[in-house]
Parts: structure tokens; C-alpha cells; sequence
């Protein structure tokens, strides 16, 4: 009985994938239909279109944040303005950006609606060609408490949370803004976005100007992910109108909502996904109707981490995260007062998410063990191995077409073969370290793990474009 019920709930995490997958490849078709009507021109030139602080919390990137907040100046949008946190730098961050972009200190009325670590300093430029940019200068308290401390000072009415080491696309702010602006029955109180692997891609003055193929093997499995996660997932999850995650490196919220609900959790280390459920959980209790859209556009792009060491560093946290939201939102669980999110997006996440990796760790060890003592019948174990690896590469295969039929980022054959290579190796190579570290973040919660652990960063220098 126990085998048959293990087999059912295989069977149903493989069956929801393609379901999600077929359906978002589905919206994905009717979004671009849709979108290619767009004339972005109208909101750029609107005078009515929603303001938006960009927040970036910044610790220790002296190497780089001089020129990521100048591509960040530069975006396409009318009525938006700058907010760069930095967390208590250790290392001349602030000291760069104080010289190259003229800044002194201001008298600035700070209103500490959320709760945040001191904030010492805030600093506007002298220089008119800078007046969109506002440098806020805090003791360290972390990436949560670094962006609540940048809701309080931004003022404008939607902010978008992002990385100051991400590489944005210059309509970014355009087409987020765009459910907040076409959504007439519904509030929106947030919108997510694609987010990329700019791992090997050309880059110049903070742009994007070639897109390549990581040479790096790790960060090739992890393009894999993120366009089945962001392509056949989170794409069917907005248009459900039960999507609980919105990437850290890149979403736009309401910042009133955000706010009412309390802003970042500073005590957990998934608190992109923690604000979200808490908002949404907010809208419910307080019979308010409200959704969470979400763009497929490549408008993000950051850097994968591409030794063993560091990947299972944002693994495990991301499990940790993920334990901590859900033990945080118990109250969702099966509860219809929160509608699709309590009977299908927290099932969901607690079933699939959570728990479907810890009984995948104990049935390869559970086979491990029966081929160890001689209790296996091979030729069905083949033939049901086989099986699990067609689908893999099945669902991967639409990844692939959803891709190439849609934003086709990867224009060269050779590099569409690499992406094809790297989705047969995956299964074998990339997949059982993933249980793993989902095993592992378990057992690092059990422990009471709790800090972010150091995440490394090679850097773009090497692929970067010299100016000429």
C-alpha cells in the first residue's frame, strides 16, 4: 500500500508540471498575441502613470555599483527615481558613489512606518543630472530590513524591489507598470518578472548587448531552471491568480499594501516570497479583491553562482525560505477564507515543493539500498527509470520550444545544442544534487540555521565590453 501511494504522488507532481506547462505555454502564446499591440510610447509619454521607486540594497559591491546604478539612471520611464540602500558596507561603497555622483548629505524627514535599522545619513546630488537618485546610507541589518528602510524613505507609489549587481533591461519599468495601469476590477499589489542567467553574456556600459551561453557547467543547469520556473511555472500561477513568489532579484509591489502588511520579515531568509503570502493573505482578511500579475519578458538578468560551493549556499536557503513561509502562513493551509491560495497554491507548495524532494532523497536511498542486498527486479527498475527520464526530458523539451518560440534569447544552432546537451545531462548530473540540498536545507532548519550564508560573485569584468 505504501509503494502504491508513493506511486499516486509521483504520478500527480509529474502530471501538474505538464498541466502548468501546457497552460503557461498557452498564456505565454496569448501574451505575446496581445503584447505586440503595446504601444509603450503612451505610458512612457503618460503623465498619469504610476510613479515607482527602484529599491537596491547594497553591501560590499565597490567593484561594480558606480556603474550599476548609472545603467539603473538611465532606464526608460517618465516618473521614477533611484533609492540605493547601502547596508552598512564594510568596503568604499559609499565612498564611490559620494564621488561619482556628487552627493551630499541632506535634511531628509524619515517616517519609520516599518521597523528598520538606524539610518545615518541620506544623500541627494548637486548635480541636476542626478536628481532621480537618492542614496540612503544605514547601520547593517540585512537585505530585508535594508528595503523596509527603503520604503520608508521612497516616496513614490509602487517601488521595485531588485539587486544592485542585476543588469536591467531599459523597458523593465514599462512593462511592469503595465497590469498596475490595465487592470480595471482588481488591485494589483504586485507584478513579478522574468529573471535570467547573464553568466558569459557580452556586456557594455550596464547593457545586455550579446546574449551567450554559459561556458560555466553549473550555471548551464541553472538556465534550465529558471526558464521551465519562470516559463512553464510562474506564468500559469499569475494567470490561476495563485502565484506566492515574486524573485528577490527582481518585482514591483504596491508600496500601501506593502506597507499595511507589515514590509519585509526580517527574520527569515525567503522574505521575497514571505511578503507576498503575507500581502495576499492581507487582501483576503480584509475582503479585498486583488491579484498578482506577472510579465514573461527577459527584463532581468543576474549572475548564477557557479562553484558547488556557493550554489549550495542558495539552495539551502532558498529551502529554509521556503519552510519558513509556510510555517509562518499555517493558517492558509486548506483554509477557503484565502481562496485559490489556501486550497490549491499552499497545498501545492507544502505537498510539491517541500516535501515531494525529501520523499525523492529517501526512495533513491530506499533503491540504493535494495540493489545492495539483491531485492531488485531489474527489468521493471529499467523500464520505470526510463520512464521518469523521457518525462524529464519531455518537460525540459517544452522549456526548450516555450523559449525559442517566444523571446529566443539563444539565436545560434550551436548554442540551442548546448542548451539541448545540458537538459539530457541534468537528470544525472544536476537534479540528485538538488534533492540534496533541499535535504539539506531541512536539516539546517531543524538546526535553527538562520543567516544568509556568503554568497560569491565572480563578477562581469570578464565579459564585459570595453567602451570605446
Amino acid at each position: 500500500m505504501f509503494e502504491v501511494w508513493i506511486l499516486f504522488f509521483a504520478i500527480t507532481v509529474m502530471s501538474s508540471y505538464i498541466l502548468l506547462a501546457v497552460y503557461s505555454y498557452k498564456e505565454l502564446s496569448y501574451y505575446m498575441k496581445k503584447n505586440s499591440f503595446v504601444d509603450y510610447d503612451c505610458i512612457l509619454r503618460s503623465t498619469i502613470a504610476p510613479s515607482v521607486s527602484m529599491i537596491a540594497p547594497a553591501y560590499n559591491e565597490s567593484m561594480t555599483i558606480v556603474e550599476n546604478i548609472r545603467s539603473m539612471l538611465t532606464l526608460y520611464y517618465a516618473n521614477f527615481e533611484v533609492v540605493v540602500v547601502n547596508d552598512g558596507s564594510k568596503d568604499d561603497s559609499l565612498q564611490k558613489l559620494i564621488d561619482a555622483y556628487d552627493l551630499q548629505p541632506v535634511d531628509f524627514y524619515i517616517d519609520y512606518k516599518i521597523k528598520s535599522k538606524p539610518i545615518r545619513n541620506v544623500y541627494k546630488s548637486i548635480n541636476p543630472a542626478f536628481y532621480k537618485l537618492t542614496v540612503v546610507d544605514k547601520e547593517n541589518g540585512g537585505k530585508a530590513d535594508a528595503l523596509n528602510a527603503g520604503m520608508n524613505v521612497a516616496r513614490n507609489d509602487l517601488f521595485l524591489a531588485t539587486d544592485v549587481d542585476c543588469i536591467i533591461e531599459e523597458d523593465a519599468i514599462l512593462k511592469m507598470v503595465k497590469p498596475f495601469i490595465e487592470e480595471t476590477e482588481k488591485r494589483v499589489i504586485a507584478t513579478g518578472g522574468v529573471v535570467r542567467i547573464a553568466n558569459s553574456c557580452v556586456i557594455s556600459m550596464g547593457r545586455i548587448v550579446e546574449v551567450k551561453f554559459p561556458t560555466n557547467f553549473w550555471a548551464r543547469f541553472q538556465v534550465m531552471e529558471y526558464i521551465r520556473a519562470f516559463l512553464l511555472g510562474r506564468m500559469a500561477w499569475a494567470h490561476l491568480d495563485g502565484l506566492m513568489l515574486i524573485s528577490g532579484a527582481f518585482g514591483m509591489f504596491d508600496k500601501e499594501i506593502a506597507m499595511l502588511a507589515g514590509g519585509y520579515d526580517t527574520k527569515t531568509v525567503g522574505e521575497d516570497m514571505e511578503l507576498v503570502v503575507r500581502m495576499r493573505s492581507y487582501m483576503h482578511e480584509h475582503d479585498l479583491k486583488y491579484t498578482v500579475a506577472f510579465i514573461p519578458d527577459p527584463l532581468c538578468w543576474t549572475e548564477a553562482p557557479q562553484t558547488l560551493k556557493v550554489l549550495s549556499r542558495q539552495r539551502t536557503r532558498w529551502t529554509r525560505g521556503t519552510i519558513e513561509t509556510l510555517l509562518a502562513h499555517k493558517k492558509v493551509f486548506f483554509n477557503p477564507n484565502y481562496g485559490l491560495m489556501g486550497m490549491l497554491s499552499y497545498p501545492y507548495w507544502f505537498f510539491f515543493e517541500w516535501l515531494a524532494p525529501i520523499l525523492e532523497f529517501f526512495g533513491i536511498a530506499f533503491t540504493l539500498v535494495m540493489v545492495l542486498i539483491g531485492q531488485v527486479y531489474w527489468m521493471f527498475f529499467l523500464t520505470l527509470l526510463a520512464a521518469v527520464y523521457c518525462y524529464a526530458l519531455f518537460f525540459s523539451s517544452l522549456a526548450i520550444f516555450a523559449e525559442e518560440n517566444s523571446y529566443h534569447q539563444y539565436t545560434k544552432e550551436s548554442e540551442i545544442r548546448k542548451v539541448i546537451l545540458t537538459s539530457v545531462l541534468e537528470p544525472f548530473l544536476f537534479h540528485p544534487l538538488s534533492v540534496y540540498w533541499s535535504v539539506k536545507g531541512n536539516i539546517e532548519k531543524m538546526r535553527g540555521k538562520k543567516n544568509w550564508g556568503t554568497m560569491t560573485r565572480v563578477g562581469f569584468a570578464a565579459n564585459t565590453k570595453p567602451k570605446k
